[in-house]
């Protein structure tokens, strides 16, 4: 039940609400931020005691204070009515899965899904005879034609990774609901700051709490929010796996979100006038952010989206292996590096070609995606610009 004071939260605005969430001081002796309980046993007063509601905390791996003050939180964020802390995201994709699926089950993925979401699934479902049907991401409510009597669950992300194809999450929501199948999505990109998922028709979210959560690059995390239908679910699945996330994790992940909302302010205007000006740039064909006019998923972006983050793609126009490498290897403040969403700027180059099997990859040339961190802008470009001079050259 939710209490007097997280009703108020409510009415707050998002900024304000991660300040606050998550946090009972008085619980902690007056202190601002829960302590990190660190502990595999529990003990009890008596016998009688054992397993009842009067001792909230049972053993190490169902959750401390400090896991459960970030579990809170996050479900006030997203709007959802539990959640639960693994070691990573791709931890948190592996227990939504496995949460909503069975044996023998079909299951539809969006054809632009992080690449490992698909490993997981060909690779380790298939064997329990789970069949995975890849759909193209602009399919909207037609996903419809595509469920099976044997589906039980419906996977997007939105904007897909590394290609950015948004998608009409509320719509194929619908068409999933009308017909009992759970509706998966992968919230990375925009966290619940700029996609409320389970308003938007979500009934599992994912997120990997390693980026904007964490915001610094120090720390691996996952988080999967369930609506009030799925969450008893959710929960139990979470306990038979015992898969829990550290307690140290969760406090540096509670320090991150503190600040979560001004990093991402900062985060999206900066990658919106670096987008703009490559965009400009001769040596760039075309930019991947949802955010842009000219991006094809622009106008559901606009209605269901409140903000973007840092991450976007660009194609350049045609050029060699050596000279791309040229561009990216001599950049002085962009890492080259996988992940995103930490203070630090990076840069990946990337072709979809091969994890694309219900739409094709269509570049022109060479594919990059960039993450924009808190470095100046205008330092940011003066390095892009000496990195198009070397692709030029």
């Amino acid at each position: 039940m939710k209490s007097d004071k997280h009703e108020k939260r409510q009415k707050k605005r998002i900024a304000t609400v991660v300040t606050q969430a998550g946090r009972e001081p008085f619980e902690h002796f007056g202190f601002v931020n829960p302590p990190i309980y660190r502990g595999s046993t529990v003990l009890f007063p008596t016998v009688a005691e054992l397993g009842t509601p009067s001792q909230p905390y049972t053993y190490g791996t169902k959750g401390t204070p400090t896991t459960r003050a970030l579990e809170k939180a996050w479900s006030e964020i997203a709007g959802a009515e539990d959640t639960v802390l693994v070691p990573s995201g791709l931890a948190a994709i592996a227990l939504a899965l496995l949460t909503a699926t069975k044996a023998g089950a079909h299951l539809l993925v969006t054809d632009s899904a992080y690449a490992p979401t698909r490993f997981f699934c060909d690779g380790f479902l298939a064997r329990f005879g789970v069949t995975t049907e890849y759909y193209d991401p602009a399919i909207g409510a037609d996903i419809a034609a595509l469920i099976r009597p044997e589906t039980t669950a419906i996977v997007l992300e939105s904007p897909g990774s590394q290609s950015m194809d948004i998608q009409d999450v509320p719509a194929i929501a619908a068409a999933a609901h009308e017909k009992g199948v759970c509706v998966i999505l992968d919230n990375t990109w925009a966290t619940p700051l700029y996609f409320p998922p389970h308003d938007r028709g979500c009934d599992l979210a994912i997120e990997a709490g390693t980026k904007y959560l964490s915001g610094h690059s120090d720390l691996l995390l996952g988080l999967v929010s369930a609506n009030a239908k799925w969450a008893k679910r959710l929960r139990h699945t979470f306990n038979l796996f015992a898969i829990g996330s550290g307690p140290d994790d969760a406090a540096l992940a509670l320090r991150g979100l503190r600040t979560m909302a001004l990093r991402l302010r900062e985060q999206e205007r900066a990658a919106l006038d670096i987008a703009n000006w490559l965009a400009a740039r001769p040596e760039v064909s075309r930019v991947l952010h949802p955010a842009l006019p000219d991006h094809p998923g622009h106008d559901i972006w606009k209605r269901d989206f409140s903000g973007s983050s840092g991450v976007f793609s660009i194609i350049l126009k045609p050029a060699s292996e050596a000279a791309v490498a040229a561009f990216v290897d001599g950049l002085e403040l962009f890492g080259i590096g996988y992940s995103w969403g930490g203070f630090e700027s990076l840069v990946l180059p990337f072709d979809c070609t091969s994890y694309r099997t219900a739409t094709k990859w269509q570049a022109e040339g060479p594919a990059l995606r960039f993450s924009i961190g808190l470095e100046d802008v205008a330092d940011l470009k003066e390095d892009l610009d000496a990195g198009f001079a070397r692709l030029t050259s």
